[in-house]
Parts: C-alpha cells; sequence; structure tokens
C-alpha cells in the first residue's frame, strides 16, 4: 500500500497534512532485506495508477526484484493513512482504504506462484489473509504440504479490525501451524488465542521449526526445535514442506527460557531504544532474523540482528528505515551481555559509525 504519515500528532480528524511514503509487511520485509545485500522478490498486484508505478519504483529502488508484480486494470491501489500515535495506545487511528483494491484480488490464478515459491524462504503476513476469500485461498494454497516447497515464514500480524467477522484468530492460527518459521508477539497470542507464555504458544503450534516470540521493549525468545536431524534452518531440514513435524515439548525453566532435549530456547533482550515511530519495527525485525539466519550466524546473534534491524525502524518515522551497516551491526551484536545490556539507541545511530569514520579520513 502508499502509506500517509502525518505532518504532526493529533487525530485524524485535525492532522492538516500527510507525508506520502510506502508500506505493506511482506514488501517492509523484502526492502530491508535487499538494503542489507540479500537477493529478495515481492511477489502482489497493484493498480493501475500513479500510486501503484509509485511503489513498484520505490521497491525496486531497494533492490527488490518486481517482475512478478502484476497491474491491475480495474482495481486501484491500497492506501491508508495513520496518526503518529503508538499503535498499542487509545489514541492511535488507521484509516484503510484498501476494500477492492488490486492487491486484495490476488488469487491462486492470477498470481505467480512459481516465482513465490523460488527462493529460499517464502515469508508471509496474516494481513493479506485478511485482505479477501480469494487472498486467503492463496495463503492456504502457498502454505500446502507440498515437495520441495521452501521454507515457509508467517508472521502472524493480527489486525482485528480487517477481519470481517470472528473467525481470524482460527485462520491465523491454522496458517501458523503450517510454517516453517513463525513470528508472533506475546501481546496479540493473547489477544487473539487466549495463550500466555512461550510454554502455551509451542504447545499451540506443534508444526513449525522456529517461534519467535517477541515481547515488545523486553525482548524476544526464540524456541528452535531439533527434529529428523535439523540442524539450523538450511541445512538438514529433511522434513521441510510436510506440513508439521509433531509436538514437541519444551521443559520450563523461567519465563520463556524452555530448554530440552528436543530442542532449545535463546532469549535476548531488546537494546533501549529513543523511539521516533513503532509502525514497521515488527517486519524490521523479521527480516534481521532472516539476514542473520541466511548468514548460518547463530541463535542469539540471530535475534541480537533482530533487534538491531527493528531499533533502525524504530527510530526513523516511516515504515521503512535502512538496516544498519552488515560490519556495524555484527561489531554490536557481537558485544558481551553486560555491553549489549549497556547499549541505547537512538536517531541516526545507524550513520553514527559511518560519521565517526569519514570524520577520521585523512
Amino acid at each position: 500500500m502508499v502509506t500517509f504519515l502525518p505532518s504532526r500528532a493529533g487525530r485524524l480528524a485535525d492532522v492538516p497534512s500527510f507525508h506520502r511514503a510506502i508500506g505493506g509487511a511482506e514488501s517492509n520485509v523484502a526492502c530491508v532485506l535487499a538494503a542489507a545485500g540479500h537477493s529478495a522478490r515481492w511477489v502482489s498486484r497493484v493498480g493501475a495508477d500513479g500510486f501503484g508505478q509509485h511503489l513498484v519504483e520505490r521497491i525496486t529502488g531497494y533492490g527488490v526484484d518486481t517482475g512478478a508484480v502484476r497491474t491491475d486494470p480495474d482495481r486501484p491501489t491500497g492506501i491508508y493513512f495513520r496518526t503518529a500515535a503508538d499503535r498499542d495506545t487509545d489514541a492511535h487511528e488507521v484509516a484503510y482504504y484498501r476494500a477492492g483494491s488490486a492487491a486484495s484480488a490476488m488469487s491462486v490464478a492470477d498470481v505467480d506462484l512459481a516465482a513465490a515459491r523460488s527462493g529460499r524462504v517464502l515469508h508471509l503476513s496474516g494481513i493479506t489473509a485478511a485482505l479477501s476469500g480469494t487472498c486467503l485461498e492463496l495463503m492456504r494454497e502457498l502454505t500446502a504440504p507440498r515437495p520441495g516447497r521452501p521454507l515457509v515464514s508467517f508472521d502472524v500480524n493480527h489486525r482485528p479490525a480487517l477481519w470481517p467477522d470472528a473467525d481470524g484468530p482460527q485462520v491465523l492460527l491454522e496458517l501458523a501451524r503450517r510454517a516453517d518459521i513463525v513470528f508472533v508477539g506475546a501481546d496479540e497470542a493473547r489477544r487473539a488465542w487466549g495463550l500466555h507464555g512461550g510454554r502455551a504458544i509451542l504447545e499451540a503450534l506443534p508444526g513449525p521449526a522456529v517461534v519467535v516470540v517477541k515481547q515488545g521493549r523486553g525482548g524476544a525468545t526464540a524456541f528452535e526445535r531439533h527434529t529428523g536431524g535439523f540442524e539450523g534452518l538450511f541445512e538438514g531440514l529433511d522434513t521441510r514442506g510436510s506440513g508439521g513435524r509433531g509436538g514437541v515439548g519444551f521443559g520450563g525453566r523461567g519465563a520463556d527460557g524452555a530448554e530440552d532435549a528436543d530442542g532449545r530456547a535463546v532469549f535476548v533482550p531488546a537494546p533501549d531504544v529513543d523511539v521516533v515511530a513503532h509502525v514497521g519495527a515488527g517486519d524490521a525485525f523479521a527480516a534481521g532474523f532472516f539476514s542473520a539466519t541466511l548468514r548460518r550466524l547463530p541463535l542469539r546473534d540471530r535475534l541480537r540482528h533482530g533487534h538491531l534491524f527493528a531499533a533502525a525502524a524504530l527510530t526513523t518515522p516511516g515504515d521503512l528505515a535502512a538496516p544498519p551497516a552488515r560490519d556495524h551491526a555484527d561489531r554490536l551484536a557481537a558485544l558481551d551481555d553486560a555491553a549489549w545490556g549497556r547499549l541505547r539507541l537512538g536517531p541516526g545511530w545507524t550513520q553514527a559509525e559511518q560519521a565517526e569514520e569519514e570524520a577520521n579520513i585523512p
């Protein structure tokens, strides 16, 4: 979608003007990954209008392959307006104009499924499933068990306002159970599914190989299951695309710090961040986690890179922010626990090291 960001804080009724930007869960992840030096493709539909052209041009500009994006001659590109307030506050307002949009009309028949399945990871979002019946059918097709499917990542992204009935939480649980990697906030698991804590979430999601439970400012826990010789996401995953690997239990040892012979759990606290805007942080976190995963980094470092990429988004006003340079992120991710715990990041932190290096150039 095209996103309209408020020029100042306040109610939508009172904001005098807006700045145009781009947004969308899956496209955000693709843009950040491409900016971080990875190969990424975005598969979607846009309208035959200026907004659709703007989206494709901007996303292509990040280095994302948009060759599989199709133009709908009859439906417009979706747009939305939002306030500056945090999503979790009563002051936050969002006005979606995406009913009948080109993306909401996506279906199994008019999306390039081969292109969507061509990468090592196929990242999907619960937001897309909420757009229409045909979008939900597409999501079910892409998450269906089949030999040779890519690793399927699913970010729950529960948005109650997008679901026309009460079936949304159950649909999201169904899709999450069919994925290989799941990102879910502890708060949204509680609101959508009535689940409290990592163990309850794991029991409800017996299939995914990795479940990342995000705990907001507190941090995030990654639960990694060992099944069928599973060692890391891309090595020895001989049950890929099997549609579930059976229940794996984690013994309790502190809050969400479960670990036993069948798997392990790693908790990494989030660094202190001087927040400018919360929108886009979850997508950036997923991109950082993927970036580190694709580089075969340890589970702790995958979470730390997720936090660092999220911090880049949190310290900028729009949905999208350039991630930290790889060397910079690697150095921060390698800090000992005490130094990591003292880390504080504010606006401009991703450029701070570059500015320091340039200042030292003879």
